[in-house]
């Protein structure tokens, strides 16, 4: 496969993927949402179908790797990393293009949520709100949820534990059980385990963080959350940003590692 097509392939991969992921965080969570308070199963769900429709749609271009986490699994099995740069890129663009569209999708339920008294204060919420955020870089605004992921207990070394363990069994399983014939990406059946782990993990495992288990699905989606207009939205919660990134890629790695140990 050429390089335009895995750049494409993940650009289109990971913009389904964020936009049909952050779209059932969006529908669980704002106002006005028919889905408002549906809880963690549809949230566990919906990122496991979001995955399954991402892989199908872009795996004839790239192989569907939508997770440089995974990228990096495959390139150390296979000691190739000359394609790891476009992989990459593809990812986060794709996944700050679904971002946005979310935030399109959910324009109205947005500004409801983000306007209500009851949830960001009373009058002159903005002007406080902002002194807060330029006072606390690491406040987490009321919306960022539906971007990126956030710890229940704030500790940074269990919550890097946390996306380690829950990266290396997605990887793990990848590598596997998921490769397609010339072991690039995800085959056909390797897409819908993929998926019905993704749940798994979300069910199991995503608890304690949110489980990102993908750099790119976090980080590309805070950076919209930063530069997006929304009312009231609060910080981007910059002093986390880096677990969800340097967690996955570890687990990845590891993943890697114990596979050329105890399968190659």
């Amino acid at each position: 496969m050429s390089s335009s097509d895995i750049f494409i392939g993940e650009t289109i991969g990971t913009a389904i993927l964020i936009l049909l992921g952050a779209g059932v965080c969006a529908a669980v969570t704002l106002k006005a949402s028919k889905a408002r308070n549906a809880g963690w199963l549809a949230i566990s769900f919906g990122w496991g179908f979001a995955v399954l429709t991402a892989v199908y749609i872009s795996g004839p271009l790239s192989g569907a790797h939508l997770n440089p986490a995974v990228t990096l699994a495959i390139a150390i099995k296979d000691n190739d990393f000359g394609d790891l740069p476009v992989y990459w890129g593809g990812q986060l663009l794709g996944a700050m293009i679904g971002a946005a569209l979310t935030w399109i999708a959910y324009y109205g339920q947005f500004h409801a949520h983000l306007t209500d008294r009851e949830i960001v204060g009373g009058p002159g919420a903005q002007d406080t709100r902002a002194k807060a955020v330029e006072a606390q870089e690491n406040q987490a605004g009321p919306v960022l949820g539906v971007f990126s992921t956030g710890p229940e207990v704030r500790n940074p070394l269990m919550n890097v534990a946390t996306e380690v363990i829950g990266t290396f069994v997605l990887c793990l399983a990848v590598l596997t059980q998921g490769l397609n014939a010339d072991g690039k990406g995800l085959g056909t059946l390797g897409a819908l385990i993929t998926a019905l782990v993704v749940v798994s993990i979300g069910l199991s495992l995503g608890g304690p963080t949110g489980y990102a288990i993908n750099p790119a699905r976090d980080l590309g989606p805070r950076i919209v959350h930063a530069l997006l207009p929304l009312p009231n939205k609060g910080g981007s919660d910059w002093g986390y940003a880096w677990v969800p990134v340097v967690g996955p890629l570890i687990g990845g790695a590891i993943a890697a590692g114990v596979y050329n140990v105890a399968f190659a």
